[in-house]
Parts: structure tokens; C-alpha cells; sequence
């Protein structure tokens, strides 16, 4: 924090300006980690000090109710320190892609969509739907969508892999039970670096008319963006702005993603190499099951954390699959 702040003091600071307002963001989360440290050390002073002088029942109760709450403090605190990762601060960009199942698949991955976008409602979070490619009877082939907010990436991150569904089909007439499988990708929302520098003349940008609800504006004009990065071959495309410029800049940061993403594979796959350990990327079994039928449960293959509380799972409320993913 001090060394922000004498930073933040020396002269021509706000030259730069997109830099200057990134360290007084940091700076300011630092203050409050900072600050709620304080408080809880002001906390368990107090009622040392208490304890020491209580002598009814009423004060000893009074004690362990306020104990009890430290208690539930210091773990929500414990609970950040897992949270230490390169770019675990940041915002997230999340795409889910139907796989195995048909329309059973799309309508799974409308499903995914709206758990998450409750998740980000409950949290207070702004989420954006960025590009969709609509199912061909339900739900979504595909969807693109940020999720704004501090420590969006690094709650969310373990949500990445392969999510498969159980069900009886409400799009097969006998009502079979029927298997589906969507794509979860997870990336952090980042600003250039060198990693991941992109030139202008490495884009080929190709405007098209965006589809689907948007206004009679969006839908009359080429204001849809899809950007190809030449060196890569990665393509991206925006359409939930009413601006080519603005969906532009949003199809960048997707990109920019989408690359830093691609280096660190990259990174992983030639460690891999070197310790005789590569194995070709693929999709590769699921990280969650959600079983609605014959019985009722979710639960997470990497760690085995299972609830039967499916309902309340598909309307965002996985706060306990993140923990227990970023406690393992």
C-alpha cells in the first residue's frame, strides 16, 4: 500500500492515464484488504479484553455469539488468500459451446448461461452477453458473455471443462433420459502485454449485421464485428453494442484473451514435453455432473464436493463448488 501511494505521488503520475486509474484501483482494494485487517486486530483486542472482566451469563453469551462471528470473518479473509493468482483480480470472459446431445446440448447450454448469470446477480456483478449463436430449436450453439467486477476470474476459474447433463429430454417424445454435454472456457479480462501485443496490421476485421434482439439500429447496420488475428488463425466476433467501434473494442479484449490463453497453453505443453508428459489437448472427461434423473445430484469429479440440491445449483448458487474447487 505504501509503495502504491508513493508511486501514486510523484509527479507527472497522470501522464498516462489508463495506467494511473489501473494503480489507484489497486490501491484502493489494497486499502480495504488493508483496512478489514485492522478492524478484525481492533475485534479480538476487544474481546480479550472482555473476556477477561465478563462475569454473568448474559456476557459470556454475548462472548461466544461475538466469537462465533469473528469466527465466520477471519474465514471469508482466509478464504482471499486463495485468490493470488497472476490475474485472479481481474473481470472474467466466459464461452460455453453445446457439445454431444443435439438440442438437448444447446438447451444445456442455455441453462449454463442463465446459472451463471444468477451467479452474478446474487453477487451484484454486471454480466454482458457479447456474441450468441442461437440453437437450432432451444437454447444456444454457442455464447460469449463478461462478467465485470473484482475477483470475477479468480472465483470463477475452476469452472472451466466439460459439464454433463442427465435428464429426461423435453425435446424427445417418449421422454428419454437423455446425456449432454457443454464447453465451459474461462478467461481473465486483460490489458496489453507483451505477450499478447496486437498489431493492427496482424487483424482482418469483417463487419456483418447482428442478429437476434438489439434495436432497429443494430439490426439495419453492419455494426457486428468479427476479427481474425492473422498469426494465430483465432477469430472472434462481438454484436452486443450498437457501435462498430464499440464492438470493435469489446472483440479486442475477447481476442486479447483468447491469445494470453493460447501463450500459456503453449507455455504448459512444451513443459510437458520436456518432462515426457504431453498428451494432445482435447476435450477430456467432464469436471461436473448434474444429474436430474433417476435421482438428484451435482457433483464435481476433481474434488468430489456433491450436493442434491440441483435446483438451487442451476439458479446460481455454487458458491460451494468454488470454494471447495479453490481449496483443493
Amino acid at each position: 500500500m505504501e509503495e502504491l501511494e508513493e508511486i501514486s505521488a510523484r509527479s507527472g503520475f497522470w501522464n498516462e492515464t489508463e495506467k494511473a486509474s489501473r494503480i489507484m484501483k489497486e490501491l484502493e482494494n489494497i486499502k480495504e484488504e488493508v483496512e478489514n485487517w485492522k478492524k478484525l486486530e481492533e475485534k479480538i483486542a476487544y474481546l480479550e479484553e472482555f473476556a477477561q472482566v465478563a462475569e454473568t451469563v448474559e456476557e459470556k453469551k454475548e462472548i461466544e455469539a461475538e466469537t462465533e462471528e469473528l469466527e465466520k470473518e477471519i474465514a471469508a479473509l482466509e478464504f482471499k488468500t486463495l485468490l493470488k493468482g497472476e490475474y485472479d483480480k481481474s473481470g472474467a470472459i466466459l464461452a460455453i459451446h453445446a457439445g454431444a446431445g443435439g438440442v438437448d446440448a444447446q438447451d444445456w447450454s442455455m441453462m449454463l448461461l442463465r446459472m451463471y448469470l444468477r451467479w452474478a446477480e446474487r453477487k451484484g456483478l454486471k454480466a454482458k452477453i457479447l456474441d450468441e449463436s442461437p440453437g437450432t430449436e432451444a437454447g444456444v450453439k454457442s455464447v460469449i458473455f463478461e462478467i465485470e467486477g473484482d475477483y470475477v476470474y479468480g472465483y470463477l476459474k475452476g469452472e472451466a471443462g466439460t459439464h454433463r447433463l442427465v435428464r429426461l429430454s423435453p425435446f424427445n417424445a417418449d421422454k428419454l433420459r437423455q446425456t449432454s454435454f457443454a464447453l465451459v472456457e474461462v478467461l481473465p479480462v486483460i490489458d496489453e502485454i507483451e505477450e499478447v501485443s496486437i498489431k493492427e496490421k496482424d487483424l482482418r476485421m469483417d463487419t456483418f449485421r447482428a442478429s437476434g434482439a438489439g434495436g432497429q439500429y443494430v439490426n439495419k447496420t453492419n455494426s457486428a464485428v468479427r476479427l481474425t488475428h492473422l498469426p494465430t488463425g483465432l477469430v472472434v466476433a462481438c454484436q452486443s453494442e450498437r457501435s462498430q467501434a464499440q464492438n470493435k473494442e469489446r472483440a479486442l479484449k475477447i481476442l486479447r484473451a483468447k491469445i494470453h490463453q493460447k501463450y500459456l497453453r503453449e507455455k504448459e505443453e512444451e513443459k510437458r514435453k520436456l518432462r515426457g508428459e504431453f498428451h494432445s489437448p482435447e476435450w477430456g472427461s467432464q469436471i461436473r455432473s448434474y444429474v436430474l434423473h433417476p435421482y438428484k445430484l451435482v457433483k464435481d469429479h476433481r474434488n468430489k464436493f456433491e450436493t442434491a440440491e440441483t435446483e438451487k445449483v442451476l439458479n446460481g448458487e455454487i458458491d460451494e463448488f468454488i470454494e471447495a474447487y479453490l481449496r483443493m
